[in-house]
């Protein structure tokens, strides 16, 4: 019996050009068929009444070319001191025919062998879909010169910094930033979005993603082994080695039932026969029983839900590192938050614009600050620059630029000596009326002071927004858990309590550094809780190190915290941290489910064999049935509607 690897089967959209296996592609697909015609040729000739000769050579022909692999498989997996259900079945159906029945043996070899090449062409169908995945991404790019000059050059051999140009109708090469031009981009493979995108300047791009009717200029961010489509294919492909806690249990015990099963097996063929039984009837009942007590279902009822829940996170942004992880997502009890990047955006951003002086407009104002602020690399000049950008005002060159660390900057603009500094800096803060600035601050927002050849002129002030998902995903946090979310961050309590009070989140924990964010969750997993942590930083690691699950938001400017973490959200969506929590927690209901189909059917047939006579055709037809039930059981967690329904729970 195959084991399939599970691999997401929806990573390729329909129209992606994916080459798709073929049944007859397989060459179980091919044995099993030609098992299936020398047994239907063997059935129509021992009917005919041909020779015994004959239809016994078909139905050995049928034996050698449905059983050879599972065979040997099993015969390998016996010199590593392993027992194999496959050498089982061959040696049940070997049975049948030594005590002349071989139709019956023959007909368990054609089931075996169909069930066999039923799940060989489910994994190899799978497998075709992450190789489309990456198939995807065209395998060269035009790449631009400093010069402008084009050139056509390997995908994968783009480095970080190259700048692409993406024509009409051509695929992404690479995952970056968009710097220049502007376009529509279906985003579909990547995000499952329905619709095409607007791109802009600044904006991300991924790999095999299809540009619209514009041009873009686009910046590599990333090498070709980091595209999001690469990442996503491997994790999941390095997925089927790794082992859930109740997958890890059945092998334990495994081994010991099924050389339970033989040793059970021997005494059920012995006992009779020394009591008085025929041989056929003793051993056909024998074999019988090693076949429908053989765990194939009860193997194949973990790993398939498991991995197929973490295909469709994958599908729908959320990479999952393990089965172990997406088994722990669904035992989380609480969950916890970093505040700056995970809640917020993590980016300021230009909130409000205070006159001081009537003669200069807010326009005016920004206009001044943008242009004294434009050499300057600090996130608030940023800010500040993006904002006169979006207002598209003409920001003239500043000459005699001078930054000083802690207080701000100046230069020469038009003329005239403007300067953006902090409210503590010297000259300013007597000078300027503080009324306005206590009331930004005491709102949770940054304010600097705008001032032209020494007089202050206005305040800006700037703001780490909350994102907009972010009171959503604390509610659904809460329902989900039934708990309320924690709060942990390394800014002071003011501005945590502000954003603890947008967000709903009532236990606030502040003032923290890294070692105190790790310290909390050890607090709590002490106390019996399973925690998730959610954090995007450096300082983040410790704490999402801790946790039962670490879930990190894909920024590019924390490799460590990625790498410390058990799951990564790649486009940022909050509302996806309750989704795969309830995802996983479906997948483990499945896995019952499957547990309790196997558990059932095994003992029903078992019983049947044994207080009553279980034809071998229809005990190995209950076996396979069961095998293939839970097996799609699992696979039932690929669709897109398994994907909504969890998002519907949380």
């Amino acid at each position: 019996m195959i084991a399939p690897t599970v691999v997401p089967s929806e990573f390729a959209p329909s129209d992606a050009p994916v080459r798709r296996t073929r049944p007859f592609d397989l060459t179980e697909t091919r044995w099993a068929a030609a098992a299936l015609g020398l047994f239907v040729i063997g059935l129509g000739a021992q009917l005919a009444g041909a020779p015994e000769w004959m239809w016994w050579a078909c139905y050995l022909s049928c034996y050698a070319a449905g059983g050879w692999e599972p065979g040997l498989a099993g015969l390998r997996a016996l010199r590593e001191r392993t027992l194999d259900v496959d050498l089982l079945m061959v040696v049940a159906a070997l049975g049948a025919a030594a005590i002349g029945q071989v139709t019956d043996g023959a007909l368990l070899i054609v089931i075996f062998a169909t069930s066999g090449a039923l799940e060989a062409f489910a994994t190899a169908r799978t497998e075709d879909s992450v190789r489309g995945l990456l198939d995807l991404a065209p395998d060269t790019a035009t790449r631009l010169d400093p010069s402008g000059a084009e050139r056509v050059v390997r995908a994968a051999d783009l480095v970080v910094g190259d700048v692409l140009l993406v024509r009409p109708g051509e695929r992404i090469p690479a995952d970056g930033t968009v710097i220049g031009g502007g376009s529509e981009v279906d985003q579909a493979t990547i995000t499952g979005e329905s619709m095409p995108v607007p791109k802009t300047a600044g904006d991300e791009v991924f790999a095999g993603t299809l540009n619209g009717t514009g041009a873009l200029r686009v910046r590599v961010d990333r090498r070709a082994a980091e595209w999001v489509v690469a990442r996503i294919a491997t994790l999941v492909q390095d997925a089927g080695r790794t082992k859930a806690r109740t997958q890890l249990f059945i092998e334990k015990v495994e081994q010991r039932y099924s050389l339970g099963m033989v040793a059970a097996t021997l005494l059920l063929f012995a006992i009779p026969l020394i009591c008085g039984d025929t041989l056929q009837r003793a051993l056909l009942r024998a074999m019988t029983f090693m076949i429908v007590a053989s765990p194939c279902a009860v193997v194949l009822a973990t790993m398939p839900p498991l991995l197929a829940a973490m295909a469709n996170a994958g599908r729908h942004g959320v990479l999952v590192k393990s089965a172990v992880v997406m088994e722990q997502l669904g035992a989380v009890s609480r969950i916890a938050f970093d505040k700056t990047g995970t809640l917020t955006r993590g980016t300021p951003e230009l909130a409000e614009i205070h006159r001081l002086e009537t003669r200069f407009d807010e326009d005016e104002l920004l206009r001044l600050a943008a242009a004294a602020e434009r050499p300057s690399e600090h996130p608030l000049a940023a800010a500040i620059i993006r904002a006169a950008d979006a207002r598209k005002l003409p920001v003239p060159i500043a000459d005699d630029f001078l930054a000083t660390p802690g207080q701000g900057v100046s230069a020469l603009v038009e003329g005239h000596r403007v300067a953006v500094t902090a409210p503590g800096a010297p000259r300013v803060a007597e000078d300027c009326t503080t009324e306005t600035i206590r009331r930004l601050e005491a709102g949770g927002r940054t304010a600097v002071i705008v001032t032209r050849d020494g007089t202050p002129v206005g305040v800006l002030a700037l703001t780490d927004r909350v994102r907009p998902e972010a009171r959503r995903t604390v509610a659904a946090a809460r329902r989900l858990t039934a708990a309320d979310p924690i709060l942990l961050t390394g800014d002071n309590h003011r501005a945590a309590t502000l954003l603890a009070g947008a967000v709903g989140i009532t236990d606030v924990r502040a003032n923290l550094l890294p070692a105190d964010k790790a310290a909390a969750i050890h607090a709590l997993q002490a106390g019996g809780e399973r925690v998730a942590m959610v954090g995007d930083g450096i300082n983040d690691a410790p704490a999402l190190a801790t946790a039962t699950v670490g879930i990190a938001m894909n920024s590019p400017a924390a490799d460590l915290t990625l790498h410390t973490a058990d799951a990564i959200l790649i486009h940022e969506d909050l509302t996806a941290v309750p989704a795969v929590i309830a995802l996983s927690r479906r997948a483990r209901r499945v896995v019952i489910a499957n547990l309790t189909i196997a558990a059932t059917c095994i003992a029903a047939l078992v019983i049947w064999d044994l207080a009553g006579t279980l034809p071998l055709p229809l005990g190995v037809a209950g076996h396979e049935g069961s095998t293939l039930l839970v097996a799609l059981n699992g696979l039932r967690l690929l669709r897109d509607s398994a994907w909504q329904r969890a998002a519907e729970e949380r």
